[in-house]
């Protein structure tokens, strides 16, 4: 028999990790419209944007006109990779930070320039002095199962990374698959070591559906008693310092899926589907979402 709680959370991510790899410049009020629309559908954590280089992430360049939109008493993160984001988010009235790192030396160069402890010499007392101003803290931790240069990363080298955020006093920590290439055997025990090791820091699984096992992935970190999902409206996504990475798992088909099962979710699919409408006509690309498409025939 399936291990199944009554009720999920869902961590939308499509209007920050879904838009950033847009080849089309979004329009700051089609993004407002997509974010409110997302939160009327019962969205209540949702990666808003970033405060990163526009030169290297130009879709992110409007990051504080979408804050200053759309932050409300929800939990509503703002990812950062340095002291010049955090010191941005500061006069803004945002609850909650995120902070990237991969576990891959290689990716971080490729994405950071600097390897994995080099990063997190840097944002270490980032995240101190955020936590002394009450911010609530997730850890984003890229290539946890596959890195595109350096292959499959060890489940030891994860664990001892997310140790040391622990460690600090993070609030969350987000276990990506970044492009897409875990099964459901490797995500049930490396889930099962985190939920051991750290019982006491809120984990979320973060799946990439490069090759279509992400709701295989989901339903066996459903089986260590993971119950909080990073996912993104449309499948929209991908990364672009991740080659071979595509968008992430649809939140309207992993809202099926999970309802379907007797898991609630607490989220709208009728009004999912509006927000995808809102957003889709400035989009390069088709949705990558199976419940979308069948949903208008």
């Amino acid at each position: 028999m399936l291990n199944l709680p009554d009720q999920v959370s869902i961590i939308e991510v499509g209007p920050r990790d879904g838009l950033q790899n847009e080849k089309n410049i979004i329009p700051t009020e089609a993004k407002i419209a997509f974010i409110q629309q997302l939160k009327a559908a019962g969205i209540t954590e949702m990666e808003l944007t970033s405060f990163v280089s526009p030169k290297w992430v130009p879709q992110m360049q409007d990051a504080d006109k979408i804050v200053a939109a759309c932050i409300d008493q929800t939990r509503n993160f703002v990812l950062t990779p340095n002291r010049k984001g955090v010191e941005r988010i500061y006069p803004l009235k945002c609850n909650a930070i995120a902070f990237f790192i991969g576990v891959s030396n290689t990716f971080n160069k490729k994405n950071i320039n600097k390897t994995t402890n080099e990063a997190l010499e840097e944002i270490t007392p980032l995240i101190l002095d955020v936590k002394k101003k009450n911010f609530f803290v997730r850890i984003c931790i890229s290539t946890s199962f596959y890195c595109p240069y350096e292959g499959k990363i060890s489940p030891e080298k994860v664990l001892s990374l997310c140790s040391r955020f622990v460690d600090l006093g993070v609030d969350e920590l987000s276990i990506a698959d970044t492009i897409g290439m875990a099964n459901p055997r490797q995500v049930y025990d490396l889930f099962s070591s985190l939920t051991r090791i750290f019982p006491t820091v809120l984990l979320t699984a973060h799946f990439h559906d490069t090759r279509k096992m992400a709701l295989a992935n989901i339903v066996a970190a459903l089986q260590t008693g993971v119950t909080r999902f990073d996912t993104s409206a449309g499948g929209l996504g991908g990364c672009p310092f991740a080659k071979g990475a595509t968008g992430n798992v649809a939140t309207e088909d992993v809202v099926f899926m999970l309802e379907e099962m007797g898991v609630k979710t607490g989220l709208s699919l009728k009004q999912l589907v509006k927000a995808l409408q809102t957003i889709e006509p400035y989009l390069s690309h088709p949705f990558d979402s199976g419940y979308f498409y069948l949903s208008k025939q």
